[in-house]
């Protein structure tokens, strides 16, 4: 097998499971021994040492093999590594943290809401997660090995419950920022692991800090996720938390995707607060303790976030889609001088500068929630916070496909004609500057909005975002544009 094909950004990817058609077996145990093998040799040549590596996983159904495999890999290039078993992601960077443990790496092994016959892996070091040039290496290093039956394929580790720990951690966190032991009493709060890695955080976070949670939904791990896509954005998962928390009187709900990098909040009237407006909710969090701190975002928030957080005194910097590429730019202001307490995606990977920069979805939520209890204790009631947030009247994405070899430089030239096409358009205006793609804005007779028009980082696709603050603005936008790209023969939407 070509293993380079098994990298997706600073991920690795893969088919794990037979059995879905027109998908074949690519991350096998074999391929991911020879992984770990080379993550563990080239740590170790970094640190010069024979390292331990902390290993989780989520709870899809081929995850325990294929940990197994990851530990033997491991052992296999003279290394050590301890079992987390199921995990979260965050977990298992903050294992390097915990000075008990002394481990030097961790290995996740999941494919985050993907379907259950998907998965994959992540890599961490104490300075953060593995970016695209290490997978890279990595992969390339394990290109090396030849695996025969000499080398045990299994191996078992020693084995921590370590996820009870870093709750721990996360409670520890919210009983110092609000000064009260029990901070979340008198509360109902009930959770949506999506039968993911997340169930963990109803008693090991909330109740032992004096939340009801009853009325929780699949907390209980399921590799074949049968009950809901774990992910905060698919309609289908968010409908159900929000119906749950009217049925059952709750002051919250939570909801998490399947290792736990991402999150969403539900309000006591069945709201969804994600996307634009979970960012908007930690801005405004952010801002009145660290007033005109930038913000970066991936690039296709709105422009009512926009306001939001120049109204709040901050400064809105709106980057490039890709979790990594807001973490990496925020981290890049700070060290230029601009003060920079996060960078967030829409999709919900939020990532705190007081927190590692770590994207940790139980985190974000923990941060929401001191803020919670402490203005609860004042009187007053969280969502204040982003009252003068406004959303816009329509939105949408489309996904046009390339049909075409060469989709990279085709889509590049498309993108680079709708720029130069748009100042002859009246009514059209270039955002500038602008970090990804073209971002075109509408005046109130064409559309009274705007549109973001950029090339998929991996796939033949240009996704296309449309916003508008006018019933029907989005097909007025829709229209003028497809008027534009219909030279295209090679493009299909």
């Amino acid at each position: 097998m070509d293993l380079l094909k098994l990298q997706n950004g600073s991920d690795i990817r893969g088919v794990a499971l037979e059995g879905v058609e027109g998908e074949s077996l690519n991350l096998t145990a074999i391929s991911v021994w020879k992984i770990a093998a080379s993550f563990s040799e080239i740590l170790s040549k970094r640190l010069g040492k024979k390292v331990k590596i902390s290993l989780g996983r989520d709870s899809r159904i081929s995850g325990k093999e294929l940990l197994e495999a990851a530990a033997a890999g491991i052992s296999r290039s003279g290394c050590t590594s301890v079992d987390f078993g199921i995990a979260t992601t965050p977990a298992m960077f903050m294992s390097i943290m915990d000075e008990e443990l002394d481990v030097d790496g961790a290995i996740m092994v999941t494919a985050s809401h993907l379907p259950f016959n998907r998965n994959g892996m992540k890599f961490f070091m104490k300075e953060g997660g593995a970016d695209k040039k290490l997978i890279r290496e990595i992969l390339e290093n394990a290109e090396k090995y030849d695996y025969s039956d000499k080398y045990q394929l299994y191996h078992q580790s020693e084995k921590i419950d370590f996820i009870v720990k870093y709750a721990e951690g996360l409670r520890h966190y919210i009983i110092e920022k609000t000064g009260m032991e029990k901070p979340l009493s008198g509360t109902k709060i009930i959770v949506d692991a999506g039968n993911g890695a997340g169930g963990f955080f109803a008693a090991e976070f909330l109740e032992k800090l004096g939340s009801d949670t009853k009325g929780s939904l699949y907390l209980d791990p399921d590799g074949m996720f049968p009950n809901h896509v774990p992910n905060p954005e698919d309609k289908t998962a968010l409908e159900i938390i929000k119906k749950q928390v009217v049925d059952v009187k709750a002051d919250l709900g939570i909801i998490f995707d399947t290792d736990v990098d991402r999150s969403a909040i539900i309000d006591s009237e069945g709201n969804a607060v994600n996307r634009n407006r979970l960012i908007a909710l930690i801005s405004a969090i952010l801002l009145k303790e660290h007033p005109g701190s930038y913000i970066v975002t991936d690039s296709v928030t709105s422009k009512g976030l926009k306001n939001f957080i120049d109204e709040k005194g901050g400064v809105h910097h709106r980057f490039q889609r890709g979790y990594k590429n807001v973490i990496n730019e925020s981290i890049r202001l700070n060290e230029e001088g601009h003060e920079s307490h996060i960078g967030i995606e829409t999709s919900g990977h939020g990532a705190l500068k007081e927190n590692y920069f770590l994207d940790d979805g139980a985190f974000l939520v923990v941060k929401i929630l001191t803020e919670y209890a402490n203005m609860k204790k004042k009187g007053s009631d969280i969502f204040d916070l982003i009252k003068d947030y406004e959303d816009p009247a329509e939105e949408k994405e489309i996904r046009i496909k390339i049909a075409k070899e060469d989709f990279q430089e085709y889509g590049k030239g498309i993108i680079r004609n709708i720029e130069e096409k748009s100042a002859e358009i009246e009514g059209w205006t270039v955002e500038k500057p602008n970090y990804e793609g073209v971002r075109i804005n509408c005046d109130m007779n064409n559309g009274n909005g705007w549109f973001l028009l950029r090339l998929s980082l991996h796939d033949p696709v240009l996704p296309l975002n449309i916003e508008s603050d006018s019933i029907g603005g989005c097909s007025i936008i829709e229209k003028k544009l497809f008027e534009l790209l219909g030279e295209y023969k090679d493009l299909k939407y």
